[in-house]
């Protein structure tokens, strides 16, 4: 069944109440992380979150073996390749018509959103001293998942600890998928979004790779912060109209091959 009465999704001007919610919203997050009473708060979260999320793999190797797989970078990928087939399908989130403009438009917040990491949010962060190494390198107890399975760690490329944790930058992409896609996703499909990210980013938590509050605070800041600029001014806009311009003549010449005509992303429609 065809899915009409989508919103627009980019406007090319400047949107300053979304823009200036986006940008308040995450100086609070992240103020509530700095000052000092509420970061008792969110230390004691932490604390008790990882608990929770790992302690359980030392007791129950079936469960141990499922998050050790969920950590290796081929899942990832493949959770990279369920999150774009939900942005293209037609008429599943996106018109057939919008899903171009749609993936255009996300790949361009996704490049903001890693301009913005490694430039400025960076420098910020080293010179604050903001960084800190992860719950499984610094928590007496943490159960490792490449120790657990040393074999798998050495084949696989296995994540459960860093020396950088902060902030969530594998979480703040699927963040910014979430909400990026949110205002489109009609009835139970926002649901099945937001269950996505919520599962794709437990791996990290209950591996110890990342604090709750790295995600929570560090990734949800960032994301914000990307879609504020990103979609809030021209930005978008201006970035979609240089892929359209570029990459829509490939899409529609790969949309000539046997199995790509019928795809949203290649036809068109």
């Amino acid at each position: 069944m065809i899915i009409l009465n989508r919103p627009e999704i980019l406007q090319a001007r400047w949107r300053g109440p979304g823009l200036i919610a986006c940008n308040l919203l995450a100086l609070v997050l992240l103020a509530s992380w700095l000052w000092p009473p509420a970061r008792l708060l969110w230390d004691r979260l932490d604390a008790a979150a990882f608990q929770l999320l790992n302690a359980p793999l030392a007791s129950n190797m079936a469960w141990a073996r499922i998050w050790g797989v969920c950590n290796m970078r081929p899942v990832d990928l493949g959770f990279g390749l369920i999150m774009l087939v939900i942005l293209i399908k037609g008429n599943f989130i996106f018109t057939a018509a919008q899903v171009r403009q749609a993936l255009y438009a996300f790949l361009a917040v996704l490049v903001l959103l890693l301009l913005i990491r490694v430039g400025p949010l960076n420098e910020l962060v080293k010179a604050m001293h903001w960084q800190r190494a992860s719950p499984s390198l610094t928590v007496d107890g943490a159960v490792r998942l490449t120790v657990l399975f040393p074999d798998w760690a050495r084949d696989w490329h296995m994540k459960d600890s860093s020396g950088r944790s902060f902030p969530g930058d594998h979480a703040s992409v699927l963040l910014l998928w979430a909400i990026f896609l949110s205002p489109f996703a009609p009835g139970w499909r926002r649901w099945l979004v937001w269950g996505l990210a919520l599962l794709f980013t437990l791996p990290r938590l209950i591996s110890g790779a990342h604090w709750l509050s790295d995600i929570l605070v560090g990734g949800v800041f960032l994301a914000l912060i990307a879609i504020g600029w990103g979609l809030y001014t021209p930005y978008a806009a201006k970035a979609c109209a240089l892929m359209e311009r570029f990459g829509t003549p490939v899409l529609r010449l790969l949309g000539k091959l046997p199995g790509l005509r019928h795809i949203s992303l290649f036809s068109g429609r």
